[in-house]
């Protein structure tokens, strides 16, 4: 949100009935408020807060050294220097405060938001004031997409989806002329990819055979890679953004195997997988046609009972999704009753990926999608969903 829409936040606070928005940082150790308030510039390494009240202008306190940094911002700066003066200035601030939001999550449910120290909350309650989590505020402000997310995002997926194709292709190119590739050389293959269609990643993607494929986050590196070969498993997921700033990610999870016909034990684990992955897109779209909420630990309950119906709960060992925007890894509601409970409700404009998995010694799978809450309802945006394992070898 660039400039921050103090007015619909404030709207926000008199419909939930919070008193404000305390937004807060040390050294960058909470990046949440520069996204909220659109800003990265600057040496900023002293503590500041910045106070949106439901009612009247906002409150930067910021450090005299640094108050030029905040001088673009709504509302007028609370200048100090020592930190008697700090937590003076910060009481005043909050005086006939009765509740406040902070980066907060209780017994750090959601690690995502539970970005402000121990102590800055220790400090606002010696105020007098209740501090709430203010996930939902962060969901609704800066983990949502916007048109132009919504439309970078959507023109992202056939580039990945070639990439993901030219990654399976170029495997069995290899094989069926006798040459040798690698988990390694696939994985740099995609990489070159993504440089040569202006996209960015947070990290390579996984390109893994076999066992490997049964370790979720694997990763190559040019010193342990497997040599692909005739028989073998192969899983790729892949994620990117275009490098522009409200660029969402895609992140997609295919499997091949290197052969004319798959044998039926990947086949039948797919299945269940796959299965679990479309139980997902059913419930989104059956709550939404009945105009009932839906959180994020649900969902993940009802993927989550597919896999252990079939007897492989155990081997389930993630959540079924996680939030997508401008990281690959958001801020938004995760599909997550397994790590954290997620309670936050699935709204119009936020996304996020579907990945069941099952995970063996031998082998693991997992299918991917990504799925993005429309004002209409849920879309899956990154179609056509595998139906079955790729034959990399069939003629």
């Amino acid at each position: 949100m660039s400039p921050v829409d103090i007015q619909l936040i404030q709207q926000t606070l008199q419909k939930w009935n919070i008193d404000g928005w305390l937004l807060y940082d040390f050294h960058k150790s909470n990046p949440i408020p520069y996204e909220i308030l659109g800003f990265q510039n600057g040496i900023i390494t002293r503590r500041w807060f910045y106070w949106i009240p439901k009612n009247g202008p906002p409150i930067s306190l910021v450090h005299s050294i640094e108050a030029d940094y905040f001088e673009h911002l709504p509302g007028r700066n609370c200048i100090y220097t020592g930190w008697q003066e700090m937590n003076a200035h910060l009481e005043g601030i909050l005086s006939d405060v009765d509740r406040v939001a902070m980066e907060y999550s209780p017994k750090g449910a959601i690690p995502y938001i539970s970005r402000v120290d121990s102590g800055t909350i220790e400090l606002v309650r010696s105020f007098g004031v209740d501090v709430m989590s203010s996930a939902d505020l962060v969901q609704l402000f800066q983990s949502r997409w916007d048109n132009d997310s919504y439309r970078l995002h959507k023109e992202t997926v056939p580039v990945i989806f070639d990439l993901k194709d030219g990654a399976f292709r170029l495997i069995s190119e290899k094989i069926n002329n006798g040459g040798r590739i690698t988990e390694y050389e696939v994985q740099q293959w995609i990489m070159d990819g993504f440089r040569e269609n202006d996209m960015e990643t947070e990290d390579p993607p996984i390109v893994a055979v076999n066992e490997h494929s049964g370790q979720p986050h694997y990763s190559p590196d040019a010193n342990d890679s497997s040599e692909i070969t005739g028989g073998d498993f192969v899983l790729i997921d892949l994620w990117a953004r275009k490098q522009q700033p409200k660029a969402t990610y895609v992140d997609i999870t295919w499997t091949g195997y290197v052969g004319e016909t798959v044998p039926d034990r990947y086949t039948q684990i797919f299945s269940i997988v796959a299965g679990a992955r479309d139980t997902a897109i059913q419930l989104l779209e059956d709550r939404w046609n009945a105009g009932r909420e839906l959180a994020g630990w649900e969902i993940d309950n009802a993927v989550r009972a597919v896999i252990e119906d079939a007897g492989y709960g155990k081997f389930f060992t993630h959540r079924t999704g996680h939030s997508i925007d401008t990281s690959v890894h958001g801020n938004g509601v995760n599909i997550d009753n397994l790590e954290t409970q997620d309670r936050r409700k699935v709204i119009p404009g936020v996304g996020f990926s579907i990945e069941p998995g099952i995970y063996l010694s031998e082998f693991g799978i997992r299918s991917e999608i990504d799925v993005f809450i429309t004002e209409d309802g849920p879309e899956v945006t990154t179609l056509p969903l595998q139906k079955e394992i790729i034959p990399l070898l069939k003629g």
